[in-house]
């Protein structure tokens, strides 16, 4: 009986410690989710009630043009940085890994724009792009080149976007940091000892260790690859001829420049199913190339 007694004191503890944030989950997550579902089956202009319609927003979808466009922007963008940011976050990893005098100010200068505001980043790029004034163009006509118009071109500006993406290598570098930092000195001690040249080394020894880093910094960068916004909206809008129209800004459109409430929450229910199929591929896919030291295979 006492021990029951302690269980159930212990078992009303904790639901009585988790449940601010059970009840934040419910009224921010699972409310508003399970809300934006019944939404995307109806028709509302925010000020007159919204109408059942039943399969029509996502019938819609199909002879939406922009609604392709958009999916092709992000999806050629995804294709883009994603690469980019686990080839590049690795290798500025391993650069700040060194054992180098001042090297934790390097650290320091590669994170901190990963966590300047966004906006400001943007309109710091916007600057570096101008075609005239702009600081690439300007030194690109030192050399004799004529830089194009970065932003105002639809040739252009999606690169323009996947250029200035590159101002954040740093977070991504940071937790290939923390990987890096993690492993066992002593299975690149063996493996110097064994004659492995750095080449050797990198490849059978830190590369596999590292792998569980890579698998957590690909998921979260396809989460947040396709969900790409602010960039784009402060930029270029969508434009040059919709050639930056990512997924959500044209969701942004649809429910607050057109008032079409349904139709965005039924694109939003589509982006979710589309990360969500990505992200259970890549986590089946896992355990054919991440490995877990310890684990059995």
């Amino acid at each position: 009986m006492v021990r029951r007694s302690v269980s159930r004191r212990e078992a009303l503890t904790f639901y009585l410690c988790i449940a601010p944030w059970l009840a934040g989950v419910l009224f921010f997550v699972l409310g508003p989710m399970l809300v934006s579902l019944g939404l995307s089956f109806t028709r509302w202009d925010l000020l007159s009630p919204p109408s059942f319609v039943g399969l029509r927003n996502y019938q819609r979808m199909l002879n939406d043009p922009l609604f392709w466009q958009s999916l092709k922007v992000t999806a050629t963008y995804t294709l883009l940085y994603v690469p980019t940011e686990l080839i590049g976050g690795l290798s500025l990893a391993l650069l700040m890994n060194q054992r180098l005098p001042g090297i934790a100010v390097f650290r320091t200068i590669f994170y901190l724009p990963s966590v300047l505001s966004g906006v400001a980043f943007v309109v710091v790029w916007m600057w570096i792009f101008h075609p005239e004034a702009g600081l690439l163009n300007v030194a690109l006509a030192y050399i004799g080149i004529t830089g194009p118009r970065w932003l105002t071109d639809p040739h252009t500006a999606l690169s323009a976007l996947w250029m200035m993406s590159l101002w954040g290598l740093g977070r991504a570098a940071v937790i290939y940091l923390a990987g890096l930092k993690s492993m066992p000195k002593e299975l690149h001690e063996a493996a110097l000892i064994d004659g492995a040249t750095p080449w050797q080394t990198f490849r059978y020894v830190t590369l596999p260790l590292l792998t569980p880093t890579i698998f957590f910094n690909l998921v979260l960068s396809l989460i947040t690859t396709f969900q790409t916004f602010t960039s784009a909206f402060v930029a270029t809008n969508g434009g040059p001829l919709d050639a930056t129209l990512f997924f959500v800004l044209y969701l942004y459109q649809q429910a607050f420049e057109r008032f079409s409430m349904g139709y965005a929450a039924a694109l939003a229910w589509v982006l979710f199913l589309i990360i969500m199929t990505l992200t259970l591929l890549v986590v089946r896919s896992a355990d054919r190339w991440v490995y877990y030291e310890g684990a059995r295979h």
